[in-house]
């Protein structure tokens, strides 16, 4: 297949209809529906595949090394800007280096792909899923369904905004407002037992105590860091953990934004729905080479060390991919803002599916949000 075909196969006709009509529907819907590389028409080697999903501990244990003593280095530059005005840059850089990564180990290890040995994988997914704020396992089941059903009205799980995406949404979204909103209100729900339709959906019935038992840990560590805080005890963590992640969060959901936003819903292709993006050594770094994301949902099973090979592989049956991370996010914003002010929306840079161009006027609305 080459670029053109690639670019242009699998859209599916109900791209612009709700189809969420309850349990039922999503039943008999995700019976029929996987998106991966055969949905998309993507084919490799089998003998290059095997060596590519090949696990090992190195690559990982080298990644924490080099990101423990990035945030040992940052760190000090925050506590040595302490009572003068550096500290605010410094505890943004400092922020970045913290929320990048733990997102992406988080991510990796609950794919289970971060290291070979599992009780390590398992520990880091721990940590990581606290240092970004959701319970693991439910963030494995519904990662899981995301990569199954990827983009799909009403079946994926992780939509993280309302389509089209408006300049309002986009603010929520960067802000951090909706994640923390979301993440609270999950960590609520799993502690309390008020398991929703589609947490039983995407989830194993006897996981389900788990989540809850993990639940209320994280609540406790929370809580515990709040009133070390307000009492004065715990001044350290407000410079080196909660202001941290909140002002560096940011740059840690640009990259997530840019991953399907402006893409194709309900599309068989992972091509069409998802964003494969160019970014310099450092965002390679902290993302875990995630920029290689088409690759990543089309073998979601091929582990972070491994995608930039893989990108090769496949490069001739995927599309070029997009300019670099500032470049797309702006053009991403630039599109958002003329949405939200009836204009056109044609991205100048940027791959976009055709029915989100229009010349102007209100578009309607085509989906919510999964993760509110």
């Amino acid at each position: 297949m080459d670029k053109a075909t690639a670019t242009t196969t699998g859209h599916c006709e109900c791209r612009s209809s709700k189809i969420d009509d309850g349990p039922a529907t999503r039943n008999h819907l995700s019976s029929k529906i996987v998106t991966n590389a055969a949905s998309s028409g993507i084919r490799i080697d089998r003998k290059r595949l095997k060596r590519l999903v090949r696990r090992s501990d190195r690559p990982g244990l080298a990644y924490l090394g080099v990101w423990t003593g990035a945030l040992i280095a940052t760190g000090c530059l925050v506590w040595f800007a302490l009572d003068t005005l550096y500290v605010w840059p410094a505890m943004f850089v400092y922020g970045v280096v913290l929320t990048v990564p733990a997102y992406s180990l988080s991510h990796e290890t609950a794919h289970g792909t971060a290291f070979r040995t599992r009780w390590l994988n398992d520990t880091v997914f721990w940590l990581t899923s606290l240092l970004y704020g959701e319970e693991p396992l439910h963030r494995r089941y519904t990662h899981t369904n995301h990569h199954t059903h990827t983009w799909y009205i009403g079946l994926d799980s992780q939509m993280p905004f309302d389509t089209p995406l408006t300049f309002k949404g986009w603010l929520n979204d960067i802000s951090g407002l909706s994640i923390h909103k979301f993440q609270f209100r999950v960590l609520w729900q799993l502690a309390t037992r008020r398991y929703t339709p589609l947490m039983r959906d995407v989830s194993p019935e006897a996981e389900l105590p788990k989540m809850t038992r993990n639940a209320r840990l994280f609540c406790l560590v929370y809580l515990g860091v709040v009133a070390l805080v307000v009492t004065g005890y715990g001044w350290p963590l407000l410079w080196l953990y909660v202001l941290p992640r909140l002002i560096g969060g940011p740059i840690m959901l640009m990259f997530n934004i840019i991953q399907h936003a402006e893409m194709q819903e309900n599309a068989p292709s992972v091509i069409d729905s998802t964003r494969t993006f160019r970014t310099n050594r450092v965002g390679r770094f902290l993302y875990l080479n995630m920029n290689n994301h088409i690759e990543h949902h089309l073998y979601p099973q091929v582990p972070f060390f491994s995608l930039p090979e893989l990108h090769k592989e496949v490069a001739d049956q995927t599309p070029e991919p997009d300019p670099g991370f500032w470049c797309t996010n702006l053009d991403l914003l630039s599109v958002v803002l003329r949405r939200s002010l009836g204009r056109s929306t044609k991205s100048a840079w940027i791959r976009q599916a055709p029915h989100m161009v229009t010349d102007g006027g209100t578009q309607p609305k085509i989906s919510r949000a999964t993760m509110q």
